[in-house]
């Protein structure tokens, strides 16, 4: 964080506490996560937290270029030597320097220009955990959520929600996940995951949608899976949103503003049609339907020798004559990318009304090739 002023609005929301930092500045870091985390910060070094635990610390003021992170599935010795599988700090409980990526960032610098604090939330060395950064005090400028999401699980059968960044979410038939996701966010997915077995450690494994094998996921999932996918606050202070069929098909959603939508590009998303049932045969997986870039792995179907590379084929027209709205290959933007006002809240539906009742037999269907 070589100066706060100049880091990109789009990878964090970036605030400035307005009142002078004469004092120290406490920090409060309370772990509520259904696991242990153990907390790190630079300057402090760091402590085991387990759910519900709270550690605090100070910082002087002019302190700059600090940071707070948590550091996931470490094992330590007596002496405090050990090792995490992220945000790791040279294998020291107590760190000394920055961990290594990836590690959501609370960034900070006391007492700057005008005597005001600077804070902010940093996606630059990746994501691990989400986290909240908000000042106690009631003068400040707080670092507030960007966007909430709520996602719903409508299926008449239990869905696994996932989120990039947010983690996981047994949903039954009606329940319903709220996920706050700090502003700047990009290149951030949902999606439900289907017949999962999780142990009481959270590890198992899922038919479609599985993110190696845990049930709180830390990168994206095993195709097919149907996606929501957003980057918040982008050019224009615009959020921006698709459904992606990329990926293949799992499960019909529905991805929507709450508020300010409803017409031309901030509007309801819909993929509903019989995807599963229906699917070329050369694209068929046990519960859901892979995109052909995903079975072939070429160009033709993954473009991936750059812009123009690659368009349409017979089976990208199998998705899209089915959800016109969704992306059906890698360069479909112009039909299938959608901006809402920064701000926005969103709602995501597994199985909105209109779906087939799922899970479907696959039926025989000749090639789309």
């Amino acid at each position: 964080m070589s100066s706060l002023k100049a880091l990109s609005i789009f990878s964090f929301l970036f605030a400035a506490l307005h009142f002078p930092s004469v004092h120290a500045a406490t920090f409060d870091i309370t772990n509520k996560c259904p696991y242990t985390v153990w907390a790190a910060a630079v300057p402090g070094g760091g402590r085991q937290l387990n759910n519900g635990q709270k550690w605090t610390i100070s910082a002087a003021p002019g302190t700059t270029h600090a940071r707070i992170w948590a550091r996931t599935n470490c094992k330590f010795d007596g002496a405090g030597r050990g090792s995490c599988q992220t945000g790791d700090c040279n294998g020291l409980l107590a760190c000394q320097g920055y961990g290594s990526p990836p590690n959501t960032l609370a960034e900070y610098a006391i007492g700057q220009y005008a005597n005001q604090d600077y804070i902010d939330i940093s996606n630059i060395d990746g994501f691990n955990v989400p986290m909240e950064f908000s000042s106690a005090s009631a003068g400040c400028t707080r670092v507030i959520n960007a966007a909430t999401f709520e996602i719903r699980n409508s299926c008449p059968y239990t869905v696994w929600a996932a989120a990039s960044p947010g983690g996981g979410r047994r949903l039954e038939r009606g329940q319903t996940w709220n996920l706050n996701v700090p502003a700047g966010t990009s290149m951030a997915r949902i999606w439900g995951r289907t017949n999962c077995n999780f142990d009481g450690g959270g590890q198992g494994r899922c038919q479609t949608g599985d993110c190696t094998g845990g049930l709180q996921c830390k990168g994206w999932g095993v195709p097919p899976n149907t996606l929501a996918e957003y980057a918040l606050n982008q050019f224009g202070n615009l959020d921006f949103y698709d459904i992606s069929l990329v990926d293949g098909f799992n499960i019909p959603i529905e991805f929507s503003p709450k508020s300010g939508g409803g017409s031309g590009k901030c509007q309801a998303l819909l993929c509903t049609a019989d995807i599963n049932g229906q699917c070329p045969n050369e694209l068929r997986a046990p519960g859901g339907c892979n995109n052909p870039c995903s079975v072939f792995k070429t160009n033709k179907y993954c473009c991936t020798n750059g812009q123009g590379s690659c368009g349409p084929t017979n089976f990208s027209r199998f998705f899209k004559d089915r959800c016109p709205t969704s992306y059906s290959y890698p360069q479909d933007d112009p039909s299938s990318t959608f901006t809402c006002p920064g701000g926005t809240n969103y709602r995501v539906i597994f199985c909105p009304r209109g779906s087939p009742h799922f899970p479907l037999e696959m039926v025989e269907e000749k090639s789309a090739e």
